[in-house]
């Protein structure tokens, strides 16, 4: 890859400013409300949730987007409640929030986007929210995107954010992205809120395209439960001066890395999880085909609690590919674990069980995000379509933690 990792969070896409602070929503008193300020003239694309039991503030943000041509300038964000479910007095709310901020800011009430998290049903504590605006605006920093990315955390147990940098055309170009999900997530968006600066000037059509993209090699290709939410969102801000787009395939590679770290955090840290499945598919008669192989496996509880207890039941992950609606003839397959091979052309090859077992114990106890990835690899050996999906185990503690939840 041609972009560099930057583990300075304060080093961020020029123009861009952030802040993080504790308005008092959440009992904890951990912080709970960010904002993110971009240059005049940034060009802004989203993708939400497909559910049709929505949150308002989704509401909000894709009218605002259609209306402004994509030219928004903030957004608000609150975690810990979700402000879905709640009709008409949960939309005022966000309005009112929108209308402050952009008092605040002194900027077009149309330019500013609100996103929400936490529990459904629940109303935001719009007195703090409101009285918490002014500290909040007065927090703006570029070298504050480790506020922001911590506030809008819920269940999470870890904060997930990256910055990469390039130098193309004799400039540095930087793109920075912070994320939040950790139980309900499922293909087509998930319970998550995703974020993304990159300081290239790039013409709302092309991003849009950028963005949709990454999106389906990303964000769209991870599962935790399978479960999709009211609040999803992927907001993707551009700003700054154009470059030719012959550089844009080196844009695209870049925004695909920081989403698809992004996913991998977020499928990492589903609740109760212990390592990160990975699950890669090849040979199948398109892309299209091969990532729908790979997140069905990925979704397959049985395959899940499988990854969990250590076991290599193979016949659970060849079922689960099954269930996707792609044909396939079960005699051309390949199948590894790791490496190593239990199908060879659909014929059943000599494998060690326990050592297969042990190097799935071994991903369970290694570094976050580096040594805990239990890979399965399949080849189908019908074409040259290719895709991956990342999920995590399943654990008797994503139970207790989603029982839990709101006592």
């Amino acid at each position: 890859m041609n972009w560099s990792r930057i583990n300075d969070y304060t080093s961020v896409p020029k123009g861009f400013t952030f802040a993080g602070i504790s308005a008092g929503l959440k009992n904890s008193k951990k912080k709970d409300l960010a904002l993110i300020l971009a240059p005049e003239n940034s060009i802004c694309s989203g993708v939400f949730t497909q559910s049709i039991v929505r949150a308002a503030c989704i509401d909000i943000c894709k009218s605002r987007l259609s209306e402004t041509s994509g030219l928004i300038r903030a957004i608000l964000i609150n975690s810990g409640h979700a402000n879905a479910c709640t009709g008409d007095f949960g939309k005022n709310d966000s309005l009112d929030a929108t209308r402050e901020l952009s008092r605040l800011l002194g900027i077009k009430e149309n330019q500013t986007l609100i996103c929400s998290t936490g529990v459904i049903g629940v109303p935001i504590p719009m007195k703090h929210l409101i009285q918490g605006l002014p500290d909040l605006v007065s927090k703006l920093d570029k070298d504050n995107l480790n506020d922001a990315s911590e506030a809008i955390l819920t269940t999470d147990l870890v904060q997930k954010r990256i910055v990469i940098e390039n130098c193309l055309d004799g400039r540095n170009i930087c793109i920075a992205g912070f994320a939040k999900g950790s139980g309900m997530i499922h293909p087509n968006m998930a319970t998550m809120l995703a974020f993304l600066t990159c300081d290239v000037g790039i013409e709302k059509n092309a991003w849009d395209q950028m963005i949709e993209n990454a999106v389906q090699c990303s964000f769209n290709a991870i599962t935790v439960d399978g479960e999709t939410s009211t609040n999803d969102t992927f907001l993707a801000i551009n700003s700054g001066e154009k470059l030719h787009n012959k550089y844009f395939p080196v844009i695209q590679e870049g925004v695909n890395y920081v989403c698809q770290y992004l996913a991998k955090t977020i499928a990492r840290d589903g609740e109760g999880a212990n390592c990160l499945l990975e699950v890669v598919v090849k040979g199948t008669e398109n892309d299209s085909d091969a990532i729908k192989i790979a997140k069905q496996i990925t979704n397959s509880s049985l395959v899940k609690t499988a990854i969990h207890g250590c076991d290599p039941n193979w016949g659970r992950i060849l079922s689960a590919a099954g269930n996707a609606g792609i044909r396939f003839n079960t005699n051309q397959v390949d199948l590894m674990i790791g490496n190593y091979v239990i199908l060879e052309k659909g014929q059943l090859k000599e494998y060690d069980q326990k050592q297969i077992s042990s190097y799935m114990k071994l991903k369970m106890n290694s570094d976050y995000l580096e040594g805990d990835i239990v890979q399965i690899r399949m080849n189908f050996n019908q074409g040259n379509g290719s895709g991956t999906s990342w999920g995590c185990d399943l654990s008797k503690k994503y139970v207790e933690i989603n029982s839990e939840y709101t006592t």
